[in-house]
């Protein structure tokens, strides 16, 4: 399928964007809603990736610290940063009102990608565990289907923390890992060049 066209941000000398037209330029900008862990529970997080690295022997370097994090929703590769895309998605975020809750994972498993590439993820080895995630994510969805942005909604949501890339499959229970959801943030991630800025964040309360 064809990638749809994205937008073109004409720069003015105040630093304002401007929408001219349509851009066939490659993605350059990734835009996704998502959940953190604390510092504490990153670097345990990341402990965890480096030992299985080395009782699988597997190549991947595991996600830094401050990259680890539960994808929500996923807004498009984009040539450039959507000023529309970001304050609609924005205001949809804005109308979420849930409390702090517990996540917590228990398993290690591969996604299959690839036989190179396999995103070894953090996830629950049980059905339906991490409600309040998976209701924080649905009323996210809700609230991006008003704000006509349904097109960006991941239907299909299995709560994960990617540890690192590999080139052999991974399955096994661990010692659980979980932390206090405080809140939810807008990131943009910078293609190809390692990089994630928080574009906005938001408490629950």
């Amino acid at each position: 399928m064809a990638e749809e066209p994205t937008e073109r941000r004409d720069e003015s000398p105040g630093g304002q964007g401007t929408l001219g037209g349509f851009d066939a330029r490659p993605p350059s900008d990734r835009l996704f809603f998502a959940v953190h862990p604390d510092p504490q529970t990153a670097r345990r997080i990341v402990a965890l990736a480096e030992a299985l690295r080395t009782k699988h022997g597997l190549r991947g370097k595991p996600v830094i610290a401050e990259r680890l994090h539960v994808t929500l929703h996923h807004l498009g590769d984009h040539g450039g940063l959507p000023e529309s895309l970001i304050a609609a998605a924005g205001d949809a975020a804005a109308r979420i009102t849930t409390p702090p809750f517990e996540a917590g994972f228990d398993r290690v498993a591969s996604f299959a990608r690839g036989a190179r590439s396999r995103p070894c993820v953090l996830r629950s080895g049980t059905a339906g565990a991490n409600p309040e995630l998976l209701a924080l994510q649905a009323g996210l969805a809700a609230h991006l289907r008003d704000a006509g942005l349904g097109r960006y909604v991941e239907r299909h949501f299995t709560p994960h923390v990617t540890l690192l890339y590999a080139d052999s499959e991974v399955a096994e229970a661990v010692p659980p890992i979980g932390w206090t959801v405080r809140g939810f943030a807008l990131v943009h991630s910078l293609l190809g060049r390692g990089r994630h800025r928080i574009l906005q964040s938001w408490p629950l309360t």
